[in-house]
């Protein structure tokens, strides 16, 4: 194996050539550090979110225990059976939430761009509150199967249709990014707008139950739940992340694209798919959780001095912040918080950073 140096293309960021034989790789040095040390960070995270997701646990049991240890059956039925879905469904939802947000920020070329501008959360709200509320009560008051599909075939519907809606006002021969940001706010604003309206229409506690679902949270997540998510979240992220090549190209520019041969019409209608999927996905799961999506890319970017936020690195740093977040909001009061909430609480300092440092370089 021989290793060739092709330059710096962007800050720090070390391009190498991996030859093996006949085959040759690129391989971006910086970023592969970022995403091998992301990776052991998380399974720390994974290991801390069980060993304190209720009566704590000692730490070396738990991570004998995430990788098949038995020798303490106790141990090993309270971390598989009942920490491990929550701890799952933390780690989809943020790896979900910020592969979206990579792919928003990428095509709106906007790095205060997130799902949100896509209507999708929005969306997904409106479709859980409609059938939480006007239904009533405990998942709107239905039984069976029902209980376990209504709900969330209601907001999966409404995100898509959501975001079928920003794109088709969006689109006039092509789609373009300013055109695309407008509709979502404005589908946004509607959906948000109904929902309230349907908050009125239901008793306290209906209205209550989709506040807190409104919010964010991961209570009350089992492996029933947690399994058909899995399975969506990590074929949408694997998109997600395989698109990564036509989104590096985008991110130069619309005409330097399509100089290079990007056919950018169908490369933004088909990341843009995936980005409305993964987001409609993660918040019929948890709810709209906020800033995962916003700060997460950000995060990534500035780790690997990219040109556009990296989606693998995005999903890994999502999915620690959400973990950290759900951890912190379990233990932080005597009463365990949304996990929403702690997000805001975390993410609402980086926003402002982020509109500060493009103030001053604007100004």
């Amino acid at each position: 194996m021989t290793v060739l140096d092709s330059g710096r293309p962007t800050g720090a960021a070390t391009i190498r050539a991996l030859r093996l034989g006949p085959v040759s790789i690129r391989v971006n040095l910086r970023l592969a550090a970022v995403a091998v040390l992301l990776a052991a960070v998380l399974v720390a995270a994974m290991a801390l979110h069980v060993a304190f997701g209720g009566t704590p646990l000692p730490y070396p049991d738990v991570l004998g225990a995430l990788f098949g240890d038995t020798s303490s059956p106790r141990t090993h039925l309270a971390v598989t059976e009942f920490r491990a879905p929550r701890m799952v469904a933390a780690v989809l939802v943020g790896a979900s939430l910020a592969a979206a947000g990579a792919i928003t920020q990428t095509v709106a070329r906007n790095p205060l761009a997130s799902p949100d501008l896509l209507g999708v959360t929005a969306g997904a709200s409106l479709g859980a509150v409609a059938v939480l509320v006007v239904a009533g009560g405990g998942h709107a008051g239905l039984s069976g199967l029902a209980a376990t599909v209504g709900m969330p075939a209601a907001a999966f519907t409404a995100g898509i249709l959501s975001g079928v809606a920003v794109y088709v006002l969006a689109y006039r021969r092509g789609l373009d990014s300013y055109r695309l940001v407008l509709a979502g706010l404005g589908i946004s604003g509607l959906a948000a707008s109904l929902t309230t309206w349907i908050l009125t229409l239901g008793d306290v506690t209906s209205a209550a139950q989709a506040l807190t679902w409104m919010t964010g949270s991961l209570n009350g997540k089992d492996w029933t739940t947690v399994q058909p998510m899995a399975f969506s979240a990590a074929l949408l992220i694997a998109a997600a992340v395989i698109s990564g090549r036509w989104l590096l190209l985008t991110g130069f520019g619309e005409d330097t694209a399509v100089g290079l041969g990007t056919r950018i019409g169908t490369v933004r209608v088909t990341v843009l798919t995936i980005a409305v999927l993964l987001a409609s996905v993660a918040t019929v799961t948890a709810g709209p959780v906020a800033f995962v999506a916003l700060a997460s890319p950000q995060i990534a970017r500035s780790l690997t001095s990219s040109v556009v936020p990296p989606v693998g690195v995005s999903a890994l740093v999502g999915a620690v912040f959400v973990l950290l977040a759900d951890t912190i909001s379990a233990n932080a009061l005597s009463a365990p918080l949304p996990v929403g909430v702690a997000t805001a609480v975390l993410g609402a300092p980086f926003l402002i950073h982020l509109l500060l440092k493009y103030q001053r370089r604007l100004s």
